[in-house]
């Protein structure tokens, strides 16, 4: 990936990554024992580079424009699509607030997301076989757009190993706010406070926090593993020479 697109999404708070978080109310649920792994998608299980489809159309400079915050309006699109409403929705509002030139940009993008999807994260399978070989819950909790997730479940049988999935463009709920984590909780039956959300970005650990939901912000496969296995997952550790 050419840099991570996640890391800057707007509003997002700095945070250390590949360590537990728990703020906010999730205060003192930092060591309590795990029984359940919530999981984000993108760049958590499944490699997304959003770059690699608008490079070889539009060049090095002009996609890092495109993905720049407030400059042709990506993010907002890319939360209403999120959020589930139709694609030629979210492309008139970038027309409107931004222009035809990102507009345009903004729909090639979406229509050409299957290039954005690069297969497993290194180590993600393992980690789920591990886990539930340790009968510790495993669920998926994501942002994603209801046209293009499908475009993922066909690569990613490692989805069919999951308890139990919300997919946001389904339920018209995003991250960070409280009700899709309150939703996500309910459908899963599990107890946040034995719980542990992992995600890429730091506002959606945010978010998981205000609900009472410890998480992890993820960075690296091996952090990740030690960070389980201290929390009490009894999973195989990373092993050094």
């Amino acid at each position: 990936m050419t840099h991570n697109i996640a890391a800057n999404w707007p509003g997002d708070p700095q945070m250390p990554a590949d360590t537990v978080v728990a703020g906010g109310n999730a205060a003192g649920t930092a060591h309590n024992p795990l029984t359940d792994v919530i999981f984000d998608f993108g760049n958590v299980l499944i490699q997304w580079d959003a770059e690699s489809v608008m490079v070889p159309r539009y060049g090095a400079e002009l996609t890092r424009e495109f993905f720049t915050p407030g400059t042709s309006g990506y993010f907002e699109a890319s939360n209403m699509l999120d959020a589930g409403e139709p694609a030629e929705q979210a492309y008139a509002f970038v027309k409107d607030r931004y222009g035809e030139r990102w507009a345009s940009m903004m729909r090639y993008y979406h229509e050409n997301f299957v290039d954005s999807l690069h297969g497993l994260v290194p180590g993600a399978r393992v980690l789920v076989d591990d886990l539930r070989r340790a009968n510790i819950g495993v669920w998926g909790l994501s942002n994603w757009d209801p046209e293009t997730f499908p475009l993922a479940q066909r690569q990613v049988t490692l989805f069919e190993q999951l308890d139990g999935m919300v997919v946001s463009g389904y339920v018209g709920l995003i991250k960070p706010h409280a009700d899709i984590f309150e939703h996500a909780l309910r459908q899963f039956g599990i107890d946040r406070a034995t719980s542990v959300f992992v995600d890429d970005r730091s506002g959606n650990i945010q978010g998981a926090n205000a609900v009472g939901l410890r998480g992890i912000m993820f960075r690296d496969p091996r952090a990740l593993r030690a960070a389980l296995i201290a929390l009490g997952a009894d999973i195989p550790p990373v092993e050094e020479s």
